[in-house]
């Protein structure tokens, strides 16, 4: 579908026809999919990145007020510090028959961060760090059902909540996950609950009494929580004998230098992070009580690039300049402009909104015809070459002028919308096709 934007997309658009051809699912995360943007015009590939500015394969420019790599690039793109760091590593070497003294570094630096914590095991990515922490507490616990609220992930231990319902999971952020593949052996073994719904919890312990050996959540995501929710499920975790793995994935090294779980009072007995803690660069922690971590010796878990150490290098580096410059309060500081921003776009233009999220993770959905409006607020904010949709995670390298440069192309995108939402001619005015929300296979 070629695009009829000012943009020149030929490259871009060619490169994912490749894609449809040679990759399952065209890409290896659902986030960067172009039908979660608008497929036909969102460009899906980068050439390079640095700061807040993304150059895709056709060589257009375009300021980042999306979603920053996911979260990963909390400090900026291609960050001179962590980059250097990472440089001087490859130089000597990133693997060898050896292991790296950087991990050991990074576990001391991890665990001054997280007084309650006293060990660390390592992976590559999020989601396999979620399920090294369910095994972990599965073999301390040796009981093998899960409670959780949230996403976790693309693992059978997660994704065996649907086995045998219509969406268990729907409510946790993604509708529609798939568990074709999770041995249908495990249904009932993961067990969802609603964030600060300690009742539900509650209901769970008790008709699957003396069985979870986990209860798993994030300290925040979108909703604030209460307090008598986060040590109500401090107190039923110790009291039922199950290890309480706070997911900070996301959360982490948004708030503070560290997990969100500290701002709040919570002591987990695993904590997890990835994304923001290695600046874009692959690693993963699972920090924890001693008690507990001590179980990973006793159970086979173990892979070759989990000992590299590009990750940890670039996890030290990072960590230690997010906190030399308070990058959180910057995160935050931007993040609540872009969502006061929102807000008062959407009062002035008339276009109802719903705003959330953490300021450094916000989100906003259009009340009515999300799919066709989101697509075409992308496409009409792609040709003031900024890429945005309705997500918005804030980096280091963003700022105030970047904030304005938004907020005004936004506004006079909203005032486009408003004519065509009037006259009833969004679907026409749209180069692409609407997002599509959830997982759904992508089949053109």
């Amino acid at each position: 579908m070629p695009p009829k934007t000012k943009l020149k997309l030929d490259k871009s658009l060619a490169c994912l026809e490749r894609a449809k051809k040679r990759i399952p699912g065209t890409t290896q995360l659902l986030s960067k999919r172009p039908d979660q943007f608008s497929l036909g015009v969102w460009p899906s590939y980068f050439s390079k990145a640095s700061g807040a500015k993304v150059w895709d394969l056709d060589g257009n420019e375009y300021l980042d007020m999306s979603i920053s790599g996911i979260g990963a690039n909390v400090l900026g793109y291609c960050d001179p510090d962590v980059d250097a760091a990472v440089i001087e590593a490859v130089k000597s070497g990133s693997s060898s028959s050896l292991n790296c003294p950087e991990e050991i570094e990074l576990a001391d630096l991890l665990c001054e961060l997280h007084p309650w914590a006293d060990k660390v095991r390592y992976s590559r990515t999020g989601g396999e760090a979620m399920t090294i922490a369910v095994r972990i507490a599965r073999a301390a616990t040796k009981k093998d059902k899960v409670a959780f609220c949230g996403y976790h992930g693309w693992h059978d231990w997660y994704l065996a909540a649907n086995l045998g319902t219509e969406d268990a999971l729907g409510q946790h952020l993604l509708a529609g996950l798939n568990p074709l593949g999770v041995p249908k052996a495990l249904q009932g073994t993961s067990i969802p609950f609603a964030y600060n719904r300690l009742d539900q919890l509650k209901a769970i312990l008790t008709k699957n009494k003396g069985e979870i050996g986990a209860i798993v959540l994030e300290a925040i995501r979108g909703d604030e929580p209460t307090k008598e929710f986060l040590e109500g499920v401090r107190a039923l975790a110790t009291e039922h004998k199950a290890v309480l793995i706070v997911d900070e994935i996301s959360s982490g090294f948004r708030l503070n230098t560290g997990g969100a779980h500290l701002l709040y009072g919570l002591t987990p007995d695993i904590a997890v992070f990835s994304k923001a803690m290695g600046n874009g660069y692959a690693i993963a922690a699972i920090v924890g009580k001693g008690s507990v971590m001590d179980a990973a010796e006793g159970t086979f878990m173990s892979s070759t690039y989990w000992t590299e150490r590009i990750g940890p290098v670039a996890a030290i580096a990072t960590i230690r300049k997010h906190k030399r410059v308070d990058a959180s309060k910057h995160l935050v500081d931007i993040g609540r402009k872009i969502q006061a921003g929102w807000k008062d776009l959407s009062a002035r233009h008339g276009i109802a909104m719903e705003i959330g999220g953490i300021p450094p993770l916000s989100h906003f959905d259009f009340a009515e015809g999300n799919s066709e409006r989101k697509a075409l607020f992308i496409q009409l904010m792609m040709e003031e070459n900024i890429l945005a949709a309705n997500s918005f995670y804030s980096m280091l390298t963003h700022t105030d002028a970047h904030v304005a440069a938004y907020l005004k192309a936004a506004d006079g995108v909203f005032s486009v919308m408003k004519g065509l939402i009037a006259s009833g001619g969004v679907a026409k005015a749209l180069t692409g096709k609407p997002s599509n929300p959830g997982f759904k296979r992508l089949t053109s």
